[in-house]
């Protein structure tokens, strides 16, 4: 490969990576070489979090599968910044395996194997009892509904599957007749859309495993305004649990809550209400897991890091569907107070409420809106 001249070396966390010059200077990677998305780095960041704290009571083999690797950004990192695992990253690109081995090879890393091969091919060589991994990563282009089925095979009982999504106009309600075939749910457009796409990428990973015999827990998601990412936490016995149904939400008063039931009028001002969903409606993080995160930040990662699981924190005993400052503003015709202000006055009324990781002016509360009006204008 005669690249040499279109391409250079950045380093992330403690890690040297080789990348076409083109992903940090055009605005959309490049995909001809191989891709690269620089500003993934906070993502990588997350997963070092994620996998070190998994590890650190895993008992077995400490393998690390990669299925669409691209060059490797994310196999190179737990290769060379976490101790003891073996990684395996796989892709169809022979010009991004070859810049991967180079990068390899300049973190003189030697737990690092490489293989060509179809995403769902790669894994099957892995769904073996014996061979599979403790920690499976799938992040597409796009949607990873075709890939979940033989992520979840070849992820080993009390394993990791880290899964993302990239196509946000799709969870987003652009096009929700695509969200329903991918998905199998569709969204509504509202201000915490970012939490109704996560829970239906969750609906679909736990709808999947559940028709598998497996029970998927999802312990710790991130969203950012380019992905939605999500660790679950993955047993081989049946899912017995009742987690999947909808997000109800009214467009007139801003009434919002879970439920398994089918609801068409708000309970609040009897108006029609929109259904989001099927989709997961449990939990989003796994408390004691991400408690421990916190002990497991390295010094050199991004700071934003520990202000995001601090916050995950907080809210993961909270219920579903956040709001924000700005709308309760809106629909007050008012100025917007400050977060801290609003989660004081609620606690002095007696409810619960968190900042939330989803949105640096979102909040999550116990409260019904009707009240949260009035504590804000208070």
């Amino acid at each position: 490969m005669q690249l040499d001249n279109q391409i250079t070396t950045i380093t992330e966390g403690k890690t040297r990576i080789m990348i076409p010059k083109g992903a940090l200077e055009q605005k959309v990677p490049p995909r001809d070489i191989a891709f690269f998305n620089p500003r993934a780095k906070l993502s990588r960041d997350f997963s070092i979090i994620v996998y070190s704290t998994f590890l650190k009571d895993f008992e077995g083999q400490k393998l690390f599968l990669d299925g669409l690797s691209g060059l490797g950004a994310r196999g190179l990192r737990v290769a060379n910044e976490i101790p003891g695992t073996e990684v395996f990253v796989n892709d169809l690109n022979p010009s991004a395996l070859e810049l991967s081995k180079k990068s390899a090879d300049l973190n003189g890393v030697q737990n690092y194997q490489l293989s060509q091969n179809d995403i769902c091919q790669f894994f099957s060589m892995f769904s073996s009892r014996g061979k599979r991994g403790a920690i499976v990563d799938i992040d597409p282009f796009g949607s990873p509904s075709k890939y979940v089925d033989c992520g979840l095979r070849a992820t080993i009982h009390k394993g990791l599957l880290s899964i993302s999504a990239t196509d946000l106009q799709v969870l987003h309600g652009l096009f929700k007749e695509a969200c329903k075939k991918k998905y199998h749910g569709i969204p509504v457009k509202t201000t915490y859309s970012n939490e109704i796409a996560i829970r239906l990428v969750l609906g679909l990973t736990i709808s999947v495993a559940a028709r598998l015999d497996i029970e998927a827990t999802p312990i710790f998601v991130e969203t950012n305004q380019h992905y939605y990412r999500a660790y679950l936490r993955i047993l081989n016995k049946p899912d017995t649990r009742e987690n999947i149904g909808y997000i109800v939400h009214c467009k007139n008063c801003g009434n919002r809550y879970s439920t398994q039931e089918h609801i068409h009028t708000c309970s609040m001002c009897s108006n029609h209400v929109d259904l989001a969903g099927p989709l997961w409606i449990g939990r989003l993080f796994e408390k004691d897991f991400v408690a421990k995160m916190l002990q497991e930040i390295p010094e050199h990662l991004d700071k934003k890091c520990q202000k995001a699981i601090q916050k995950a924190l907080l809210e993961s005993n909270m219920p579903a569907c956040y709001y924000t400052l700005d709308e309760i503003a809106q629909q007050l015709k008012s100025a917007p107070i400050p977060l801290e202000k609003i989660l004081s006055r609620l606690e002095e009324a007696g409810f619960s409420s968190s900042p939330t990781s989803f949105n640096p002016t979102g909040f999550r509360t116990n409260c019904q809106i009707d009240k949260i009006k009035e504590l804000f204008s208070a």
